[in-house]
């Protein structure tokens, strides 16, 4: 069996007697397309978390391409090629989306800090940004203040900027989150063309999106894993339609 992109294993975290993370195994496939779903309170976000260090576990072990990451900080996590986006963006809105890539791609080249004083640096980190713009189809905003878009737009810079660090690990927190319907089609058809070399591991409450995206999905509840299987494994289980579709069994 090959290494997974990322994998945890018994992993568990309590905030004193209350457990939030409880003994979560998981694998993400090099290349995955892999949903995160589960009802309000479930540690969708408690997971995630712990994934990028925002949170630390209590015990487990959490895998990026094989290796222990638990204990390094959120940044080096980024360099080792955990990329995320957030469920509320966290974009420079003053800035122009060009200068928003530009800085994410400047950071993971460890330029950041003088590129806007040598005019050579700007300009080779300013085209590869705009050649990643015109990859996801968004060249026409690069010059617009991000505060000038649709939140639909923002969310697809966001993402441009997650891609501009290079990930191999791709976590997306719900993408279509408030987006108007229009604009989530745009974010659907972005998700469904990232490179077929990232996983993705998409967290949504949006059964549509999921079904649509995810070749495997995942259920949490509770702080635990459910269930995991195919898309249609997980329409057809009974234990998730009662906790999370909202039918009950009838005996």
């Amino acid at each position: 069996m090959s290494r997974p992109a990322l994998e945890t294993r018994e992993l568990n975290k309590s905030f004193g007697a209350l457990a939030v993370a409880n003994n979560i195994d998981f694998r993400l496939e090099v290349g995955a397309r892999h949903a995160l779903i589960g009802p309000n309170g479930a540690g969708k976000t408690t997971f995630i978390n712990l994934i990028t260090g925002r949170l630390q576990p209590s015990s487990g072990r959490i895998l990026l391409a094989g290796e222990d990451i638990a204990g390094l900080s959120q940044e080096a996590r980024v360099k080792r090629g955990l990329g995320r986006t957030f469920q509320i963006n966290t974009l420079f809105r003053g800035l122009s989306v060009l200068e928003n890539v530009t800085l994410a791609i400047a950071e993971r080249q460890g330029v950041a800090g003088g590129i806007f004083r040598v005019a050579g640096a700007y300009r080779r980190v300013a085209e590869e940004a705009y050649a990643l713009l015109e990859r996801l189809r968004i060249a026409e905003d690069a010059l617009k203040p991000v505060r000038e878009l649709p939140y639909g737009r923002q969310r697809l810079v966001e993402i441009a900027i997650a891609l501009g660090l290079k990930p191999k690990v791709l976590l997306l927190d719900e993408p279509a989150a408030g987006v108007p319907t229009p604009e989530s089609a745009i974010i659907l058809d972005l998700v469904e063309r990232l490179p077929a070399e990232i996983a993705v591991l998409i967290i949504e409450h949006d059964m549509d999106l999921v079904f649509r995206l995810a070749q495997r999905i995942t259920v949490l509840v509770q702080g635990g894993v459910l269930v995991e299987g195919t898309p249609a494994e997980i329409a057809a289980d009974a234990r998730v339609r009662e906790v999370y579709l909202g039918e009950r069994r009838h005996d």
